[in-house]
């Protein structure tokens, strides 16, 4: 039987790690056969999928992030 998650984002991309952590579990736990992963941007967390975004020093690009669950998994915004 797969397992299923469902990852709920809720802050904006940069500023802290949240979304990042989140974002990087999801990937990893895509990488098991069977496993749904859902990922559900909420309110601040919506700019997480923001196209274009400007990557701050010393950051990992979240938009590049969600495009990797996205293409892998499902991502809601």
């Amino acid at each position: 039987m797969p397992k299923s998650y469902l990852l709920i984002v809720n802050e904006g991309p940069y500023g802290n790690e949240r979304p990042y952590n989140a974002l990087r579990l999801a990937l990893e736990l895509l990488k098991f056969d069977g496993t749904i992963v859902k990922v559900f941007l909420l309110g601040d967390g919506v700019q997480c999928a923001q196209a274009g975004q400007d990557t701050p020093q010393g950051y990992y690009n979240i938009e590049r992030m969600v495009h990797s669950v996205a293409n892998r998994g499902t991502v809601y915004a």
